[in-house]
């Protein structure tokens, strides 16, 4: 049917051109992500001797930079090179709340052998969010000297004894998942639904919008989270991608779907699995819900910033990784889901390869909910650096 002038009546309608994902993303706080242009003029500089080169630098510094450091982004020998101007450095900002909202689901660490230095405990004590630690026994006076003992729990033995390692052999270790499962039922016996779970060495809870990435300094960051995660009914996990997979310069969603959850997942209670496996058992959890039909989502708006292993040394890294390789913690994986994993070999060492491409169609089914189409910050603003008493 058409107007009296001939044209349709819907087509003066405004068209949605978002995303998917963008368009799930409603009343939530604000992203923007862009592929950045590449530069449209470069100049290379050649130098002589050392001393030359030392003078240019400092002459730059001085009357183009503010006194900033120059060169932020190759720093070899072989090829320095600086934007003009300056990117600002997000190191010098974070985000914090006027009225701070703490998660309301609990928030457990498992750690082992860390408790000299213990990034993730130290940094949710800063942004004064409540957590446990669990630690096994023979480590829990030493967990006393960093956080408060009312906050350490002491892994039951059965836990360890009952995991299912997967691999029938005699290596007696387990690794993390016995500690895992028993936050799991620790949340179940306080009466909650969901339960976060983090690795111990996280050194920072980061927003990423406008391609940048900036520090969290409040528990508000994780109430967002939960309350994108209880908008549907089949989430079985949500986590947060890792900071340096993020590059500031290249377009990313504000999340993805149907993957891999690591290191700091939100999991949802009541869906029939617990951890197992002695190596990628992150990995073998998300497998076996996406294969249900379950969906997962890692959070490209919300990031963590992981320390490397060779960073911090302690945890599972001489046991798992120091002695044996990757090998084992590959074949594993390909072993427990030979139809989507396989073993190869990059980068000069074994590697696990799943394809995911499968559980592309599980979709997300919404509650009956009514959602403002508009930004929630929940309060977080853009604050210097120098104002807060964060350490860094």
């Amino acid at each position: 049917m058409t107007s009296e002038n001939g044209t349709f009546p819907f087509m003066d309608e405004p068209v949605d051109n978002r995303t998917a994902s963008e368009r799930e993303w409603i009343g939530m706080p604000e992203y923007i992500s862009t592929t950045m242009p590449e530069p449209e003029i470069t100049a290379t500089f050649k130098f002589r001797n050392e001393k030359d080169y030392e003078f240019f630098k400092e002459t730059v510094k001085k009357h183009l930079y503010n006194n900033e450091k120059c060169f932020d982004g190759q720093q070899s020998i072989e090829a320095k090179q600086a934007w003009y101007p300056l990117k600002e450095k997000d190191s010098l900002w974070v985000y914090k709340s006027k009225k701070p909202i703490n998660p309301q689901f609990p928030v457990y660490i498992v750690s082992k052998g860390r408790w000299k230095k213990n990034p993730t405990s130290r940094v949710l004590t800063e942004l004064n969010v409540p957590f446990y630690i669990v630690v096994e026994k023979d480590e829990y006076e030493k967990y006393q000297q960093i956080v408060p003992k009312e906050q350490i729990l002491i892994l039951p033995q059965k836990y360890k004894d009952e995991y299912d390692v997967f691999w029938d052999d005699d290596d007696p270790r387990v690794g993390p998942g016995a500690a895992r499962n028993f936050c799991w039922e620790h949340s179940i016996e306080n009466g909650f639904d969901w339960h976060w779970v983090m690795d111990d060495n996280i050194e920072s809870f980061e927003r990423h919008n406008n391609n940048r990435k900036i520090r969290c300094i409040d528990g508000t960051y994780f109430k967002a989270i939960e309350d994108f995660v209880l908008r549907y009914t089949n989430i079985g996990q949500a986590g947060l991608a890792y900071t340096f997979f993020c590059p500031s310069l290249e377009y990313r969603p504000a999340y993805v779907m149907n993957t891999r959850i690591y290191s700091c997942l939100l999991i949802r209670n009541d869906v029939p699995y617990r951890w197992r496996g002695r190596y990628n058992e992150d990995t073998d959890l998300s497998l076996r819900m996406l294969k249900d039909g379950w969906c997962t989502v890692q959070f490209n708006a919300f990031l963590q910033g992981k320390m490397t292993t060779s960073k911090l040394r302690g945890g599972n890294s001489k046991e798992f990784y120091d002695e044996e390789g990757t090998k084992k913690k590959s074949q594993m994986l390909a072993d427990m889901h030979p139809d989507v994993a396989k073993v190869t070999w990059l980068f000069n060492r074994w590697h696990h390869k799943v394809d995911y491409r499968p559980f592309s169609r599980n979709k997300l089914i919404k509650k009956d909910l009514e959602i403002e189409d508009c930004v929630n910050d929940y309060g977080m603003e853009l604050t210097s650096y120098p104002t807060h008493s964060l350490s860094k």
